[in-house]
């Protein structure tokens, strides 16, 4: 049974160990933190485990989708103390963490979509079909049942982003041709799980609109000098050579990027300074969020990297797509949105970033 520890060496800030761990099941689940985790693990479950779903291809979108039935059947909404993503408190009930506390984790998803021993499907005629290789894997913020990227603080956000560069590495090392760690927060944004966390997909083939980015930014696209342009007026806060903006082209109301002012391929491309600074604004936004719309904000929000190849001239940026327009308004994807890729955009950038300033 794998149960190792290690130093890693990333130019995230301070030291970061990491425990790599295989559970009962065979699923292998990584514990970061500042010291060498310890503990001894408790009774676990060997639950099987689906190798992934299929993918098949769309001809009028130019798109892979991901089909996989046996994602119906995983965990809805459930009770505090039923929470999968809790530590395991002996005598307790089972977790999909098998240690009584942790700084930081991430293991493969139970119910994923991608794996790297998913099955050639079977033939379907007239559609061009491939095997959904790839990884998903869960990423717990805390142990605590409650929080979010602001209330977990400036050192957690630093070891959760030293955790996704090690991630990146890993899963580029793996074969994967993309990798898109994200969060998704809130009910209205479909999130079933309230404990703190995000997940992390590694794909075998890279998605749509992560072609487009990588070919605009091949073809030329200078997203520093946007950034120059439309800073400050559209400048939230800049920390250490990182910024947060709302997109002069943004689709959502409320939107807001976080990137650094000189193009860096992925986070394990910046410096440590710049790191700091990502940390400090990931922290900023969501607080900023919550007070102005005065609950906690639901949104989708992913990091933007270079792909494993073919990522000439990529600027990477963390994007927060919030799904309300007000208080008490969300913002949905509906007929036009979803038909024709147009989005109407309610509130325009100028006014958004005037009123998340003054939070």
């Amino acid at each position: 049974m794998t149960d190792s520890t290690a130093l890693l060496d990333t130019p995230a800030p301070g030291a970061v160990h990491r425990r790599s761990f295989c559970k009962a099941d065979g699923r292998m689940l990584y514990l970061y933190g500042r010291e060498p985790h310890q503990l001894a693990p408790q009774t676990q479950d060997q639950d099987d485990i689906a190798t992934g779903g299929e993918l098949r291809f769309h001809p009028l979108r130019g798109e892979w989708n991901i089909y996989a039935a046996h994602r119906q059947n995983r965990t809805f909404k459930p009770a505090a103390a039923d929470d999968p993503l809790a530590p395991t408190i002996p005598g307790g009930a089972h977790t999909e963490i098998p240690f009584s506390d942790f700084e930081l984790a991430i293991f493969e998803n139970k119910f994923s979509g991608l794996h790297a021993l998913a099955p050639a499907p079977p033939s379907l005629d007239g559609i061009d079909l491939a095997a959904a290789t790839g990884a998903c894997e869960v990423i717990v913020y805390t142990p605590e049942a409650k929080g979010s990227l602001h209330t977990i603080g400036q050192d957690r956000r630093e070891l959760l982003i030293a955790a996704w560069i090690d991630r990146y590495k890993a899963l580029f090392e793996k074969g994967c041709e993309y990798v898109l760690p994200f969060e998704n927060r809130g009910d209205e944004v479909g999130a079933t799980l309230h404990h703190p966390h995000g997940q992390i997909y590694g794909f075998g083939k890279v998605p749509l609109v992560q072609q487009m980015a990588a070919k605009a930014f091949q073809d030329g696209y200078n997203l520093a000098a946007e950034i120059d342009t439309a800073m400050p007026e559209y400048g939230l806060h800049e920390v250490d050579g990182m910024v947060a903006f709302c997109p002069r082209f943004a689709r959502f109301p409320y939107e807001v990027w976080i990137a650094p002012r000189t193009r860096r391929a992925g986070p394990w491309d910046c410096t440590t300074n710049e790191l700091t600074g990502m940390a400090e604004l990931m922290g900023d936004v969501t607080r900023r969020y919550d007070a102005f719309f005065g609950r906690p904000t639901p949104y989708m929000f992913a990091l933007h990297s270079a792909p494993r190849n073919g990522g000439d001239n990529y600027h990477f940026t963390a994007q927060f797509y919030p799904l309300l327009r007000g208080p008490d308004r969300v913002k949905y994807l509906a007929s036009v949105e979803q038909h024709s890729g147009v989005f109407t955009v309610d509130v325009m950038p100028e006014t958004a970033i005037e009123a998340l300033r003054a939070v």
